[in-house]
C-alpha cells in the first residue's frame, strides 16, 4: 500500500548508487531492478489517480490496479468519458462488475478492451501505443496497457478534453514487500519496460509532418517561456511550425504564466530522476515542454476564459452571450442547438443556483457540469416538442370520437399526462369531448388535459371503488387532493360514501354505470347541506327547550315555528297548550331520567305538539256537544239530544231511552243552582284532567288560557257530568234486559231455592217424629247447627268484607316465618362458616381441576370448558415486563460474552508477550504498548455496547429505514433458513469459516440466549453436520481423525458462555477434589518414576548415586521399586478415575441438550451414509464428540475452561497437571475401547478395567443420544415467530454485517441456485455491499483524519440492534398460507367465546349476539387497545391482526365462518366435527402458554445466573489486567532505577553526589555525526557536506519513553518535535523501516531505537 509524501513510512533508498558502502554487481543489478519496480508503481499510481478524476469514481489499490483493470469496464467507461459518442453504458458489459466478482472473468469482458481502442482510434491517438486485447484480458503485458493509458492522457489534455497527468516519482512511497512483489509480477512478463518520459516526443512525432521544425518551434517556445516576456512567447505560440491551435493573442500573459509553472514543475521532476536514470538514457523533453503539453497548456487556459464567459453570460441571463461562450471551440460542447438556447439559459441558471445553495458561495460551473446541462435541456426540449405533438394527436382523436384511439393517444409516455386507466375509455372520451367542445378555440391545451385526465382518473377509480363497494377505498379517492371535489369534510367521509352507494346503485339500476364529477360533487353538497340542516334544527331543538322552560308561550311558539326545526302542524291559537303540554313532557323526562337538564328531543317535541293539536281538537268537539246538550235542555227539546251524544260525544246510545235521557239530563240540571243571573257565556272543560279549557257557547271560541274577569257558568251540565248520566241510564237499561232475557232462569232458580226450604223442614219434622227419644239432642244439635251456620255466614261476610285487609295480614304472617327461617338457616351458615368454605373451595377446586384435566387430557375438549382458560391467552402488564427483562437480560449476555472474548483474546496475546519479555527485554515497550491498549479496551470499549447515533443506519430518513429493513429481512431469513449458512460454511476456505462462525454466526443466534435462538442454532447445527457428513465424508474414521468444521462448531459454542457453567458443575467438584488432595501423586511414567527414585535415594543418602540417570522404559521396569511405585499409582488412578466416571454418569442430565442432540445427529447421519457400519463404530464416534472433543480437555487444563477459579497470577502445580493428564488419558482410551500396547505396555494391567468402563461408556453414550427432537423439546416449530409476543433481537457489529453481505454475494451461485430464491430477492434489494462511513453517517470521521482508516477500522467494530422480521408475512387477503390463517382464526374465535356462550362453536356463530354481548366485548376491544396502546412497540401484533381484533362481534363472525370455509376446503377442519379440530388446537395454545410462561420463568433464572457468571469472569480477566499492569510497571521502575544508578555527566561535568532528584543528561549529536552511524540518511534540500552545521539535542521527557528533540543549523533553534519510545517500536513491528522526522530528516528507525536503548536503557 502507498503512502503520502507526509506519512511516516517513506520510499526504502534505491535510487542512488553513490552510498558509504562499495556494491558489488549483483548488489546493483538487484537495486536496478527494485527502481524498475518502483517506478513502474509510480506510474500505476499516477493513471490511477488520472482515471479517477476522469471517471469520478475509486478505482482499486495500486497493487491490485492491474487486476481490476483486467475485465475491461474502467477503460470503457474511460471510454466513455472521451468519447461518449462511440461508447455507451449499454455497450459496457458487466458495467456493475457484480459478474465478474461472483464468478470472475468471462469471455465477453474482452468487448470492453475493444470498445476502448475504439474510442482512441476515434479521437485519432495514434495505434504505436496501442496494446493488444490479450495484452489485458490475459495479462501478457499490463506495462504495455498502462504506458497506453499514459499516452491517452497526454493526448487527451492536449486536445482540452482532460485534466493532464500527475507526475508522482519519488512523490509517493511504497512497502518493501510491495516493492519486491510488483519486481517479481515484471520479471513474469519477461518483457522490456516502456519507456514513460518519452511519450511526449513519440506523440509529438506521430503527430506531426516536419519533425526537425517542428523540435526548433517547441525548443523556441521553451526558451520564449524561460525569459518570461509574454510578447516574445505568443509570437513562438503562433509559429505555424509549432501547430498549434486555438491561440489567442488576448491570453498571452496567462499562457506565459502557465507555461512557466508547468515547465517548472517538469524540470523539478527531472531532477528527482537524474539519479536513476543514465546520462545516455536521459531525454532532452524531460526538461522540455512537449508540442502536446504546451497545446494542453494552452487549451487549459482558453478552457478557463471560455468558462468564465458562459458563466458571466449566465449571470447576466444574456442568451447571446450564453450561446457565443457555448459555441467557444475550446470546451468543444456536444450536441449545442441554436433553437434551444432558452432552455439552456434555464437549465444553466437552475444548475448554478444549485450549486451556490449547496456550497453557500458562488461558484463556477465546469465543463462537465455544463455538457451534462447542455444534454439534460436538450432531452427537455425534445421531450417538449414530442409533448406537443402528442396533444395535437389527443385532440384530433377526440374529435373523431373514438374512445380506443384516445386512450391511446393518452396514454403515451411522450404526452407526459397522469396515470391512465384502459378500462374507462369511453368515460374519457365523453368527458374530454365535452370539455373540448366548451374550450373556445375547440382545443385542449396540455395543461387542461392534465387536470382534466388527473381528475377523470381519480373519478373513475373511485367508480370503480364505489362498484366493489370498498368503503376504504371509496374515503381515499374522496381525500385525494387530485379530484378536486369541492366541500370535502374529513368528518362527512362515511356520509358520502354511503350516500355515493345508494346513488350509484340507483343509477346502476337506471342504466347509467358512471358518475360523473358533476354528479359526485352534487351528492357531496347535499350531504353537506343535509349535515348543515341537521346542525341547525339541533340548535333549533336547543332554543325550543329554552323557551320551554322559560314557560312563555309566546317565545315558545316563536321557537316552534322556526323554520330550521321544520316542526309539522304547528298552529299559533295554541301556544298555551303547546308550552303545558312540552313543558309536562320534559318534567316527566327529567323526572323518568333522573337528569335535570335533560332535553326533549325532536321527535318528542313533534309529538307533544300532535297530541296538543288532539286535545284541542277533541275537547273542541266536546265543547261544541256540551253547549247543544245545554241547550237543547233550556229549550226541552229532546229530539236531538241522541243525534248530539253520538256525534259529539262519541257515546253508545240506546234510542229506547232518548226520553230517559233527556229526563235524567233536565234533573240534573234543574238540580244547579243558579248563582247569578248574569252568568258569563264561558264554560271550562279539563282535558286530560290536567289542562283547562274554555269554550264561549255565544261567539263558540275556544281558549286554554282563562278570560279575564269572567267565571265559567255553573248552572249547565259539564261534559263529564253528561257522559256520566248517560252511561248511567245506559247501564241500567242494560241491566234490566239482561234480566228480561233471563227471566225463565230466574223463576228456575226460585223454585229450587223453595223446594229446598219444603224439603229441609220435611226432613226436620220427620226426625222429630222418628227420634223423639233423643229429642233433646236432636234439638241441641240443631240448636247449635243453627248458631255455627249463622256464625259461619257472619264470619264469611266479614272475610269477604274486608278481602285485601286479610291478603295483607296473610303475607305479613309468610313474610315472617320466611323471614325466621332464613335467619335461622343463616345463622347456621354463620356458625360453620370455615366448613362451607372449605367445602365450597373444595368444590370450586374438584370441577376446576376436573375441567383443567379435560381440557390437558381429553381429546376433544368441549367448548364450555375452553370459555372457562380462554382468559389464558391474554397477555398481561407482567408478561410484558418479564419480556422486556428477559430482553435485556439477552442483551447483556451477549454483549458480556463478546467482550469476554476480546479480553480472552487480550489477555493471550499479552502472557506470550510477557512471555517474550522474559527472554528479551528489548521488546519491554511493546509490552507497555499493547498494556495501555488492553487497559483503554477493558476501560471503555469493552463495558458497553456502543450503539449507532441517530445519522447512521438508524437514522430516521426513510432511506435508511429501508435499509435497516432490509437487513433485518435478510438476517431473519438466514436465521430461520439454515441451509443458507450451512451452504456458506462449506464455500470458504476453513480459516474464513472458523472465523465466520466464531463470530456472525453465533452473534446471529444471540449464543442461544433463549429457546427460540437455540431451537435455530440447532437446526443450523444438524443441516450443516448431514452436508458436511454427505459431502465431505468419505470413510467413518474421517469423523475422527480429521477435524470436521461443524463439530468444531458445536463443541465451541457449548464450551463457551452456555456450557461453561455445565462443564463446572459436572467436573468442578471431583476437579478440585483431586487437586486439593496433596498426598495424591500419579505418575504413569516409568522413566520418570525411576529418575524420582534415584532422585530421593541421592537426597537421604547424600552420595552420588552409582545408577544411570538416562535409562529406557525397559530399564525403569527392571527394578522393583519402580514397579511397584508403578502400581501404586495405577491403583490411585484407578479410584480417582472412578470418581470422575461417577460424576459423569450420574450428570447426564445436566450435560447441554444441543451437545446430546447433535450427538444423536451425527449417529443418525453416519448410520445412514454407512448402513453397514456396526453400533460400536458409531457410538465410538459419539464418545470421540461427548468425551474427547467435549470433556477431555476440561480435565487436563480446567483452569483454561474456567472449571476452577485461579487467581491472577496464580497456575496449576505440575504434579497436579500430572495427575489430571493421567486420568484424562485414562478415559479417552476407555471412550474410544483403546487398550494400553506398545510403548504403553506397562499399563497392560488396566485393560480389563478399560473393557469393564468401556461398557459402561457405551451405555452413557446410547442414553445420551435418547433425546427428543428440538421442536419437541422447545414447543417451536417455524410458525412459532408470528405468535411471540416479542420480535427476535440481535446485537451484530457493522463489520460483521459487511462481512456477511460480501459474503453472500460472493457465493450467491452456490447457495442460492434458482433465480426467484428469496435470498436472491433480498440481495437484489440491498444492493451493492456498503462502506462502513454509509452505516456510521456522513460525518462520522473527518475526511481529512490523518487516522482515518484507523478509526474506520475501529468504528466497524460498532455494534447495533437488528429487530428481525420476515419480510413475507401473510397480508390482508392473501390465503396462501392456512397455518397462518389457521392462527388468526383461532385468534377471533376466542374473542368470540369469551362474550358469548353456546355448546358449540356452529352454534355461537350462527345465534346472533344479544346487545349485552355485544357491550361485553365492545369493552373487551377497548381494554385490549389501552393494553396494545402500553404495549412496546417491538411487542405488539401485526397491523392485520390488530384490526381484526378491533372488528365488533358480528362481522368477526362473519369472518370466522369465510376462514373456517377456506380451512375446511384445505382439509384442516371439518364442518362434520363441528370444527373441533381448531378448538383442539385453541386447547393446545393454552396449554403451551402455560409452558411458555414457565420456560420464561426459568430463562430469566438462567439468564441472570449466566450474566453473573459471566460478571464474575470479567472480574478475574480485570485483575489479571491489574497484575499484568502492576509487574509492567514493576519493570519500567526497574528499568529506570538501574539507569538512574550510571553516572551521566551535564555540561561535561560530574553529577553532585547526593542530590536528591537525578536528572538525565541530554543527548547532542551532528547531522553528520548521526549520518555516519546510519540514523540521518538524508535531509531535504540540504547537502551531505552541510550536515556537520545541523546540531540534534535528544532530551528524556518526564514520563518513560518520551524524548523531546530539537534540531539547530548554524546554533539557531529551528524545531523540535516530541517522539514517543512506544511509537517507534510500533513501527519497528510493523516493519517501517524508514520514517520522516521535521518533514525533511529520513531516519532509519532500527538504528535511532538502538541508540536511544544504548545511551538511555543500558542496553
Amino acid at each position: 500500500m502507498h503512502h503520502e509524501e507526509l506519512a511516516p513510512l517513506q520510499r526504502p533508498r534505491y535510487g542512488s548508487i553513490v552510498d558509504d558502502e562499495r556494491l558489488s554487481a549483483e548488489e546493483m543489478d538487484e537495486r536496478r531492478r527494485q527502481n524498475i519496480a518502483y517506478e513502474y508503481l509510480c506510474h500505476l499510481e499516477e493513471a490511477k489517480r488520472w482515471m479517477e478524476v476522469c471517471l469520478e469514481e475509486e478505482l482499486p489499490p495500486t497493487t491490485e490496479l492491474e487486476e481490476g483493470l483486467r475485465n475491461g469496464v474502467y477503460l470503457a467507461k474511460l471510454a466513455k468519458f472521451f468519447a461518449p459518442n462511440v461508447v455507451s453504458d449499454k455497450k459496457i458489459y458487466d458495467v456493475q462488475q457484480e459478474r465478474y466478482k461472483r464468478s470472475g472473468l468471462h469471455f465477453r469482458h474482452t468487448d470492453n478492451t475493444v470498445q476502448w481502442l475504439r474510442a482512441m482510434e476515434s479521437i485519432g491517438l495514434p495505434k504505436i501505443f496501442y496494446p493488444e486485447t490479450t495484452d489485458v484480458y490475459d495479462r501478457k503485458n499490463i506495462p504495455r496497457m498502462i504506458y497506453c493509458i499514459h499516452a491517452l492522457s497526454l493526448y487527451l489534455f492536449k486536445l482540452g478534453l482532460a485534466p493532464q497527468i500527475q507526475d508522482l516519482l519519488g512523490k509517493v512511497d511504497f512497502t518493501e514487500e510491495e516493492i519486491s512483489n510488483m519486481r517479481k509480477e515484471l520479471e513474469k512478463y519477461g518483457i522490456q519496460m516502456p519507456s514513460f518520459s518519452k511519450i511526449g516526443g513519440i506523440l509529438a512525432s506521430e503527430l506531426s509532418v516536419d519533425e526537425a521544425a517542428l523540435h526548433a518551434a517547441v525548443i523556441a517556445i521553451n526558451e520564449a517561456v524561460e525569459k518570461g516576456i509574454a510578447e516574445q512567447t505568443i509570437a513562438t505560440l503562433r509559429n505555424p511550425n509549432a501547430m498549434l491551435l486555438n491561440v489567442d493573442e488576448e491570453l498571452a500573459q496567462d499562457y506565459q504564466n502557465e507555461l512557466f509553472e508547468a515547465k517548472r514543475r517538469k524540470e523539478s521532476n527531472a531532477r528527482l530522476k537524474n539519479g536513476t536514470i543514465s546520462e545516455e538514457e536521459r531525454d532532452v523533453y524531460e526538461e522540455l515542454l512537449t508540442q502536446a503539453e504546451i497545446q494542453g497548456n494552452i487549451n487549459k487556459i482558453n478552457i478557463h476564459v471560455a468558462l468564465v464567459r458562459v458563466n458571466e453570460a449566465i449571470d447576466w441571463q444574456d442568451e447571446v452571450a450564453l450561446m457565443a461562450g457555448l459555441n467557444h471551440p475550446a470546451l468543444s460542447l456536444l450536441e449545442v442547438m441554436p433553437q434551444n438556447s432558452s432552455w439552456y439559459l434555464l437549465q444553466l441558471c437552475d444548475s448554478k443556483d444549485q450549486k451556490m445553495q449547496i456550497a453557500g458561495v458562488p461558484n463556477m460551473l465546469d465543463k462537465s457540469e455544463i455538457q451534462k446541462e447542455v444534454s439534460v435541456a436538450n432531452a427537455e426540449a425534445e421531450a417538449h416538442k414530442l409533448k406537443l405533438i402528442a396533444v395535437d394527436n389527443i385532440n384530433t382523436a377526440i374529435r373523431n370520437c373514438d374512445p380506443s384511439k384516445t386512450l391511446v393517444a393518452l396514454m403515451k409516455p411522450e404526452a407526459q399526462l397522469p396515470v391512465v386507466h384502459s378500462f374507462a375509455a369511453a368515460v374519457y372520451q365523453t368527458e374530454l369531448f365535452n370539455l373540448q367542445q366548451q374550450n373556445a378555440v375547440n382545443y385542449l391545451a396540455h395543461d387542461e388535459l392534465s387536470i382534466a385526465v388527473e381528475m377523470l382518473s381519480a373519478v373513475v377509480l373511485l367508480n370503480q371503488a364505489l362498484e366493489n363497494k370498498d368503503i376504504l377505498m371509496i374515503k381515499n379517492h374522496l381525500r385525494n387532493p387530485c379530484i378536486g371535489f369541492n366541500n370535502v369534510e374529513e368528518e362527512n367521509l362515511q356520509r358520502y360514501a354511503d350516500t355515493l352507494l345508494s346513488i350509484k346503485s340507483e343509477a346502476s339500476s337506471q342504466g347509467q354505470d358512471y358518475l360523473s364529477w358533476n354528479d359526485i360533487q352534487n351528492c357531496i353538497d347535499m350531504v353537506n347541506m343535509q349535515i348543515q340542516e341537521e346542525n341547525e334544527r339541533i340548535i333549533a331543538i336547543g332554543h325550543i327547550n329554552e323557551a320551554i322552560d322559560q314557560g312563555n308561550p309566546e317565545r315558545t311558539l316563536e321557537t316552534l315555528l322556526l323554520p330550521t326545526a321544520k316542526l309539522q302542524d304547528v298552529t299559533p291559537v295554541n301556544a298555551r297548550h303547546y308550552q303545558d303540554v312540552l313543558h309536562h313532557a320534559k318534567a316527566q323526562k327529567c323526572k323518568e331520567s333522573q337528569d335535570e337538564s335533560a332535553l326533549l328531543w325532536l321527535d318528542e317535541i313533534q309529538k307533544g305538539i300532535g297530541d296538543a293539536n288532539n286535545n284541542i281538537k277533541e275537547v273542541a268537539i266536546l265543547a261544541v256537544g256540551t253547549s247543544m246538550i245545554n241547550k237543547s235542555l233550556e229549550k226541552g227539546d229532546s229530539q236531538p239530544i241522541l243525534m248530539i251524544l253520538q256525534s259529539k260525544f262519541g257515546l253508545r246510545v240506546i234510542p229506547e231511552c232518548a226520553e230517559t235521557y233527556f229526563r235524567n239530563l233536565s234533573e240534573a240540571k234543574n238540580l244547579k243552582t243558579r248563582e247569578d243571573s248574569n252568568e258569563s257565556p264561558w264554560i271550562k272543560l279539563v282535558m286530560k284532567n290536567m289542562y283547562d279549557y274554555y269554550y264561549n257557547v255565544e261567539t263558540e271560541e275556544g281558549t286554554c288560557a282563562a278570560p279575564e274577569g269572567v267565571a265559567p257558568k255553573t248552572s249547565w251540565l259539564t261534559g263529564e257530568e253528561i257522559q256520566s248520566i248517560v252511561g248511567q241510564v245506559t247501564a241500567d237499561y242494560n241491566r234490566e234486559q239482561l234480566w228480561l232475557a233471563n227471566e225463565n232462569l230466574i223463576v228456575q232458580l226460585q223454585a229450587r231455592a223453595r223446594g229446598f226450604l219444603v224439603r229441609k223442614n220435611y226432613q226436620e219434622r220427620k226426625a222429630y217424629l222418628q227420634n223423639q227419644e233423643p229429642s233433646a239432642i236432636k234439638i241441641q244439635a240443631f240448636w247449635k247447627g243453627f248458631k255455627q251456620r249463622k256464625s259461619y255466614v257472619a264470619r264469611l261476610k266479614v272475610l269477604q268484607g274486608n278481602v285485601a285487609a286479610i291478603v295483607k295480614i296473610q303475607s305479613w304472617v309468610k313474610m315472617w316465618l320466611a323471614k325466621r327461617a332464613y335467619r335461622k338457616r343463616l345463622q347456621y351458615f354463620k356458625d360453620h362458616n370455615d366448613e362451607i368454605v372449605k367445602i365450597q373451595a373444595f368444590l370450586r377446586a374438584n370441577k376446576a381441576r376436573e375441567d383443567y384435566r379435560t381440557l390437558i387430557g381429553a381429546e376433544n375438549p368441549p367448548l364450555t370448558v375452553l370459555r372457562k382458560f380462554a382468559y389464558l391467552l391474554d397477555q398481561s402488564d407482567l408478561d410484558f415486563q418479564e419480556e422486556l427483562e428477559v430482553t435485556r437480560l439477552r442483551e447483556e449476555v451477549v454483549t458480556k460474552i463478546r467482550s469476554n472474548q476480546q479480553l480472552e483474546k487480550d489477555l493471550n496475546l499479552m502472557d506470550i508477550k510477557i512471555g517474550l519479555l522474559v527472554k528479551n527485554r528489548i521488546t519491554l515497550q511493546d509490552v507497555v504498548l499493547h498494556s495501555k491498549k488492553l487497559n483503554k479496551k477493558s476501560k471503555s470499549q469493552l463495558e458497553e455496547m456502543v450503539m449507532v447515533d441517530k445519522q447512521g443506519i438508524k437514522g430516521l430518513s426513510k432511506e435508511r429505514r429501508k435499509k435497516l429493513e432490509a437487513y433485518q429481512h435478510l438476517f431473519y431469513l438466514l436465521q430461520t433458513n439454515p441451509t443458507y449458512l450451512a451452504k456458506l460454511i462449506f464455500q470458504m476456505p476453513q480459516n474464513k469459516s472458523t472465523k465466520f462462525m466464531d463470530t456472525v454466526i453465533f452473534t446471529l443466534y444471540n449464543y442461544a440466549s433463549n429457546q427460540r435462538e437455540e431451537y435455530l442454532l440447532l437446526k443450523l447445527f444438524k443441516t450443516a453436520l448431514e452436508e458436511e457428513i454427505n459431502s465431505k465424508v468419505d470413510q467413518i474414521q474421517d469423523i475422527v481423525t480429521g477435524n470436521p468444521t461443524v463439530i468444531k462448531m458445536v463443541v465451541s459454542f457449548n464450551r463457551g458462555a452456555r456450557g461453561q457453567n455445565t462443564l463446572r458443575q459436572l467436573l468442578a467438584p471431583v476437579v478440585k477434589e483431586i487437586m486439593e488432595d496433596k498426598s495424591l501423586i500419579i505418575n504413569t511414567s516409568p522413566v520418570d518414576v525411576y529418575k524420582s527414585w534415584v532422585n530421593q535415594l541421592e537426597m537421604q543418602t547424600g552420595e552420588a548415586s552409582k545408577l544411570p540417570y538416562d535409562v529406557t522404559t525397559e530399564q525403569a521396569l527392571t527394578h522393583t521399586e519402580v514397579v511397584n511405585k508403578l502400581e501404586s499409582s495405577i491403583q490411585s488412578l484407578r479410584a480417582v478415575t472412578d470418581k470422575v466416571l461417577m460424576s459423569i454418569f450420574s450428570s447426564l442430565n445436566m450435560m447441554p441438550y444441543g451437545m446430546r442432540y447433535i450427538a444423536k445427529v451425527l449417529k443418525s447421519s453416519l448410520h445412514e451414509k454407512f448402513p453397514d457400519a456396526t453400533e460400536d463404530e458409531l457410538l465410538k464416534i459419539v464418545g470421540n464428540l461427548l468425551y474427547y472433543r467435549y470433556m477431555n480437555p476440561a480435565i487436563v487444563a480446567p483452569d483454561g475452561f474456567d472449571i476452577i477459579d485461579m487467581t491472577a497470577g496464580g497456575q496449576i502445580h505440575p504434579d497436579q497437571r500430572r495427575n489430571l493428564g493421567c486420568v484424562a488419558k485414562v478415559l479417552q482410551h476407555a471412550a474410544s475401547n483403546k487398550l494400553f500396547e506398545g510403548e504403553s505396555a506397562h499399563l497392560s494391567s488396566m485393560n480389563t478395567y478399560l473393557s469393564q468402563t468401556y461398557q459402561k461408556f457405551r451405555n452413557f453414550f446410547q442414553a445420551a443420544c435418547d433425546v427428543p427432537e428440538p421442536e419437541e423439546k422447545f414447543n417451536i416449530d417455524e410458525y412459532s415467530d408470528m405468535v411471540t409476543l416479542s420480535k427476535p433481537v440481535i446485537y451484530i457489529s457493522i463489520e460483521e454485517i459487511i462481512n456477511t453481505h460480501s459474503l453472500l454475494l460472493e457465493h450467491r451461485d452456490a447457495i442460492a441456485t434458482e433465480p426467484n430464491d428469496l435470498l436472491n430477492e433480498l440481495l437484489e434489494g440491498l444492493g451493492p455491499v456498503p462502506d462502513i462511513e454509509s452505516f456510521l453517517g456522513e460525518g462520522a470521521v473527518d475526511p481529512n483524519d490523518p487516522n482515518r482508516e484507523s478509526t474506520l477500522n475501529q468504528l466497524a467494530k460498532t455494534e447495533i440492534s437488528l429487530s428481525l422480521t420476515s419480510k413475507y408475512e401473510l397480508r390482508e387477503g392473501e390465503a396462501q398460507d392456512l397455518k397462518s390463517l389457521m392462527i388468526k382464526t383461532k385468534r377471533l374465535i376466542v374473542d368470540v367465546i369469551r362474550t358469548q356462550p353456546g355448546d358449540t362453536l356452529l352454534e355461537i356463530l350462527e345465534t346472533p349476539a344479544t346487545a349485552q354481548q355485544e357491550s361485553e366485548h365492545l369493552k373487551l376491544v377497548e381494554k385490549r387497545a389501552i393494553l396494545d396502546s402500553r404495549t412496546p412497540e417491538k411487542m405488539k401484533h401485526s397491523q392485520s391482526i390488530f384490526e381484526d381484533g378491533q372488528l365488533p362481534i358480528e362481522q368477526k363472525k362473519r369472518k370466522i365462518q369465510r376462514n373456517l370455509r377456506t380451512l375446511e376446503q384445505a382439509g384442516l377442519v371439518s364442518s362434520t366435527t363441528k370444527y373441533q379440530e381448531i378448538i383442539n388446537e385453541i386447547a393446545k395454545d393454552i396449554r403451551n402458554q402455560r409452558r411458555y410462561r414457565h420456560h420464561r420463568k426459568a430463562e430469566l433464572v438462567k439468564l441472570q445466573q449466566t450474566l453473573n457468571a459471566l460478571n464474575s469472569k470479567t472480574a478475574f480477566y480485570e485483575e489479571q489486567i491489574n497484575y499484568y499492569n502492576t509487574y509492567i510497571k514493576t519493570c519500567l521502575d526497574n528499568l529506570t532505577r538501574k539507569n538512574s544508578r550510571r553516572s551521566i555527566k551535564l555540561d561535561g561535568k560530574e553529577e553532585v553526589k547526593g542530590s536528591k532528584k537525578l536528572k538525565q543528561a541530554s543527548l547532542k549529536y551532528t547531522a553528520a555525526r548521526l549520518h555516519e552511524k546510519g540514523v540521518i540518511l538524508e535531509i531535504e534540500d540540504l547537502q551531505t557536506n552541510q550536515f556537520k552545521n545541523v546540531m540534534f539535542d535528544i532530551t528524556p521527557g518526564e514520563e518513560v519513553g518520551d524524548f523531546e528533540i530539537k534540531a539547530k543549523f548554524l546554533g539557531v533553534e529551528m524545531e523540535k518535535v516530541q517522539l514517543h519510545f512506544q511509537d517507534l517500536l510500533q513501527m519497528q513491528y510493523e516493519g517501517v523501516a524508514v520514517m520522516k522526522m521535521f518533514d525533511k530528516a529520513k531516519v532509519n528507525v532500527n538504528l535511532l531505537i538502538f541508540l536511544l536503548n544504548k545511551k538511555f536503557y543500558g542496553k
